[in-house]
Parts: structure tokens; sequence; C-alpha cells
């Protein structure tokens, strides 16, 4: 059975664009959140070319509570109350932990996990409240569980850390209540996050695919496809689990001999 109605924070772009637009395929109702409320405007009319049964796009800060709460309640009015959601929106920002502005390191928290928790919250929430179980996925990332190479990642990867602490805790809350809570983890994805900042987006997007076994970026739909299912009740006795879709990237070891 798929949910009635999906919920994607981040859905403007990458891997939420992507996840949002293959909900829809499958007939969803579906709501896109984003920061960028033109991107989220594009996002839902992608989806609705895609098939949605009916589709919303909805500015959203996820780092603001009032906005995350205000959100949610204008998807209710307009598609209803999400079945499905997958707390997605996320930052990087780089820099080795003693030059790192402390603005910019609480940003990437506040962003990354902190929104994390004031969607899932609001979603939760929700579903308590309509009794029927749901599922909730949330995005970590390899850097939850091993260094990135790169260096400069202390708050991403803190951030993210948190998020499947996070899952893992709130998965066996709500398991009585019949949700589920599960984690995603993307490894290198060739979406516009994957470059930011960086003076050479080839060159990056090159360098990231020879670390990877697969010998490639993944793509966004290849990691929408891990998150549909786990949204889906094709994965109805997962739950406090993340799905790694990297590549092989984390069982690699980093020695060469």
């Amino acid at each position: 059975m798929w949910p009635e109605t999906v919920a994607v924070t981040g859905a403007g772009s990458g891997i939420g664009r992507a996840v949002l637009v293959a909900a829809a395929a499958r007939g969803a109702r579906v709501a896109a959140l984003d920061v960028d409320a033109s991107a989220a405007t594009a996002a839902a009319a992608a989806a609705r070319a895609a098939g949605a049964a009916d589709a919303v796009a909805v500015a959203c800060d996820v780092s603001s509570e009032a906005s995350v709460a205000t959100a949610f309640a204008a998807v209710a009015d307009a598609v209803g109350d999400p079945g499905a959601v997958f707390a997605n929106a996320g930052i990087e920002v780089n820099a080795p932990v003693h030059a790192f502005p402390a603005a910019d390191w609480e940003r990437v928290v506040a962003v990354n996990l902190v929104g994390v928790f004031l969607t899932c919250r609001e979603a939760l929430r929700r579903l308590v409240d309509a009794g029927r179980g749901g599922s909730v996925v949330c995005t970590s990332s390899p850097a939850a569980f091993v260094g990135h190479s790169g260096g400069g990642n202390s708050a991403y990867a803190a951030s993210k850390g948190g998020v499947s602490a996070f899952v893992r805790s709130a998965a066996l809350d709500y398991a009585p209540h019949g949700i589920r809570v599960n984690a995603v983890v993307p490894g290198a994805t060739d979406t516009a996050m994957l470059t930011a900042g960086g003076a050479d987006p080839d060159r990056i997007r090159a360098a990231a695919a020879t670390q990877v076994p697969l010998g490639r970026l993944g793509r966004p739909d290849e990691v929408a496809a891990a998150v549909l299912w786990l949204l889906s009740e094709e994965s109805s006795y997962v739950t406090g689990s993340h799905l790694v879709c990297d590549g092989g990237l984390m069982a690699k070891s980093a020695n060469d001999f």
C-alpha cells in the first residue's frame, strides 16, 4: 500500500526533488517544502507532470519552529496530512574546526539536525493523532559513520551523526503507534550540493567518483528509489534502520594495499 500523501523537505532540488517526483509517479498527493519558494513551485509542477494526484508547494525554513508548523498546516489544508514524510532539507559548510565561525557551525546544525527534529515532531504529532501508522525517513550521511577525507567536515558530520542517533531513538518511541522511522544514507550523489562552494565542479565530481567502488557518482533517482521503498509498505518490517546507498563507499578501506 502506498501512502496517499507524501511530504518532502528540501524538495526543490537534488534528492528531495527526485523523491517528490518518484512519489508523484506512483500517484500520490505530494507536498514540496523548500526554503526557496520558487524551487518548491517548480518541483510541484514537475510532480504534477509525473502523475501526482495533487501537488502543493510550500515555502518552509526547517530551522524555524513557526515555519515548520505553518507549512504542515498548509499541507494538511491543501492535500491532507501526510502518511509519509521525507525529512531531507540540509546544507553543508566546510572549514577546519579551529577556523570554523560559530555562526556557520550553528547554522548547519540548525538546518540539518534541528530541522529534522522539527519536521519529524510535526509529522509524528499528526500521525499519532490520526492513529493509522505511517513512515518517516530522514537523510543521514556516510559522514555520520566515517571521517570525510576532504576534511573540514565537523559541522556536517556532527549534524548527520545526530540525525542517525535521533532516528534510532524515535523509531523505538513510535513503534507502538505503527509509525516507522528510518534513515537513508546517500553517498556521493550528482547534485548541486556535492559541488557547492567549489571553484571547479567538474574536478570535484571526477575526484569524488574515483573514490566510489562502483566508479561513478550516484544519481538522485537511485537514492529516491531507496527512499521510496522505506516510505512504502514494502518495508513494513523495517524501522530504526539505515539504508546505505553509496556505491560501496563505506565498505571500502582507505588503505590501498
